[in-house]
């Protein structure tokens, strides 16, 4: 019996198994690996296994190590490798040690290719990718060997060295494991262990002319880090035959303790793509400013949108880990992001359709300082300063000129509201342009209402907000709704056809002086609007949009 004791907590099918095989004396700590394969930025799916891999060693003393699965050079760079460390510690996360690279086990993996070669076990294969796919078989049919598959073990060696040395195009040849050309699970069917590629390695530069699948250096990684529970998504189940295969016929990492795959269903949004391949298409084909968009599901558009770290990890609790793929509702993760800045984030006024409220009977010239409550549920984070005057600036969403039922708490001819920490003024008359469009709207205020109702019991239920007009700044205002029209985009083959075309709309109005200095992602409240922040890559005061303060998609 192993002296880490599991937690008390079991709440899936993974914390039973590492329970399980902590009970058993199998382990006596846990490690796991986040592996991601440099060729773009994070999504959402990603950190959910990020929070699985890296938080689930805290609660028994283990760690997770930080791989990244950089055996395709022709799809991969430094960017993404950067944007990905930066991400994982955005999170709250960190890994063990220094940040591995497969390719730092290269020297590694061509020696157990050469073991397998030597064994019997993998041989180079001259099909084209065409023949190799009919000569697998289907789902119905067995496959046929390789007319190579038979060649000695000395010209298989042979030939692998001169694979190393370039002495073969890309495509001429591949190395294969020698496995059953007739099983039943299609991966079984003498998988490609290794390929020719002339493409310079941002890691070993043009050291190497052939790359290892990811099948072949995925489990040997792991064993070479003493992984002990290797999690992988749900797409992996069948090639976790593989994974056991190789580390079974190598004698170096053939032990009882060494790692084992356990499989959880990846995380599908609704109303988003989690494949890395749609995503780089979305931004190549500029239906995207680029991977940090903030309609993007990528933890960096995400961020830049104002999505914190701790609403991504709250998100992923709440979604949990299961074997069943099912698409996941967005609502989820708005509420998470909801509940969240609810707590934290700041208060404060900006009119995004801004037309102008004239109060006549307030003197003009004068302007009036307010003291206000920065959060109205936490004291502690103060008060800030507003102001009030003879002109101010209310949405024009909040005036209309006929009351139209009963439950209309907003401002018309002749009606009541609050101003927001402020007085009670009612409408009397407003003036249009050419076009009709309502340009300023007059009213009174009544002065005896600052802070309280009025004297003689009239009741007052309406409340909008304002920016005072003379201290307003001018912002931009990006609205964000749902990147795609349809809630599971990934059934069409072309997604450009059931991309939303109002995805985003830019407005321009005012915010409060207390915003000049607005920090960059920070999240803010506009009251009565939503959740803002101040865009990244944008000068001046640009704020995206986050979420609502409440769903309003499906009412």
């Amino acid at each position: 019996m192993s002296d880490l004791t599991p937690p008390i907590k079991s709440t899936n099918f993974i914390r039973n198994q590492i329970n399980s095989d902590i009970d058993s004396g199998l382990h006596s700590s846990v490690i796991t690996r986040f592996p991601p394969e440099p060729n773009g930025y994070l999504h959402i799916g990603h950190a959910k296994s990020i929070c699985l891999n890296f938080g689930i060693v805290k609660d028994y003393d283990g760690w997770c190590n930080l791989r990244f699965d950089d055996t395709n050079p022709a799809k991969e760079d430094i960017e993404y490798v950067n944007s990905i460390k930066k991400d994982i510690q955005w999170l709250g996360f960190d890994w063990n040690g220094e940040v591995k690279f497969s390719s730092s086990y290269f020297d590694i993996f061509y020696k157990c290719a050469e073991e397998l070669i030597s064994k019997g076990l993998a041989y180079v294969c001259f099909l084209s990718a065409d023949e190799t796919r009919e000569y697998r078989g289907t789902l119905k049919q067995p496959g046929q060997n390789s007319p190579d598959r038979d060649t000695s073990i000395e010209q298989n060696k042979t030939l692998f060295k001169k694979m190393k040395e370039g002495d073969f195009k890309e495509g001429e040849c591949v190395l294969r494991a020698k496995i059953d050309m007739s099983s039943s699970f299609m991966c079984m069917r003498d998988p490609t262990l290794y390929r020719i590629r002339f493409e310079t390695h941002h890691q070993t530069n043009d050291d190497w002319c052939i790359y290892p699948m990811y099948d072949f250096a995925h489990c040997i990684g792991d064993a070479i880090e003493g992984v002990t529970h290797s999690l992988c998504t749900l797409e992996f189940q069948d090639n976790r035959r593989i994974y056991d295969w190789l580390l079974e016929h190598l004698d170096q990492f053939n032990k009882s303790d060494r790692p084992h795959q356990f499989e959880f269903s990846r995380l599908n949004l609704e109303y988003a793509t989690t494949s890395k391949r749609k995503l780089k298409f979305l931004v190549d084909e500029n239906h995207v400013s680029g991977w940090n968009d903030p309609r993007m599901p990528t933890i960096s558009g995400l961020r830049r949108r104002g999505y914190t770290a701790a609403s991504i990890r709250d998100f992923s609790e709440r979604v949990g880990v299961s074997k069943v793929n099912s698409l996941t509702d967005v609502s989820i993760l708005e509420s998470s992001i909801r509940d969240d800045l609810n707590k934290t984030a700041p208060r404060t006024m900006a009119v995004i359709n801004p037309i102008k409220l004239v109060i006549e009977n307030y003197p003009e010239g004068k302007i009036e300082s307010l003291n206000v409550p920065i959060h109205p549920q936490n004291e502690e984070m103060g008060t800030r300063m507003i102001f009030f005057s003879h002109e101010i600036y209310i949405d024009k969403e909040d005036f209309i000129e006929v009351v139209p039922n009963n439950k209309y708490k907003r401002l018309a001819i002749n009606k009541e509201v609050r101003l927001r920490n402020a007085y009670v003024v009612k409408a009397t008359h407003f003036d249009s342009d050419k076009d009709g469009n309502i340009k300023t709207v007059y009213c009174t205020y009544d002065p005896d209402t600052l802070g309280k109702n009025p004297s003689d019991g009239r009741k007052v239920k309406g409340v909008i907000h304002y920016v005072e007009s003379s201290k307003a700044i001018s912002a931009e205002f990006r609205i964000y709704d749902r990147l795609f029209l349809e809630s599971n985009p990934a059934k069409f083959d072309d997604l450009s056809s059931s991309i939303n075309p109002n995805s985003l709309e830019i407005k321009n109005g005012f915010i409060e002086p207390n915003l000049s200095n607005a920090k960059i992602e920070k999240a803010y409240q506009f009251e009565r609007e939503g959740y803002f922040c101040r865009d990244s890559e944008s000068e001046g005061l640009v704020f995206n949009k986050t979420v609502g303060l409440r769903d309003t998609w499906n009412q």
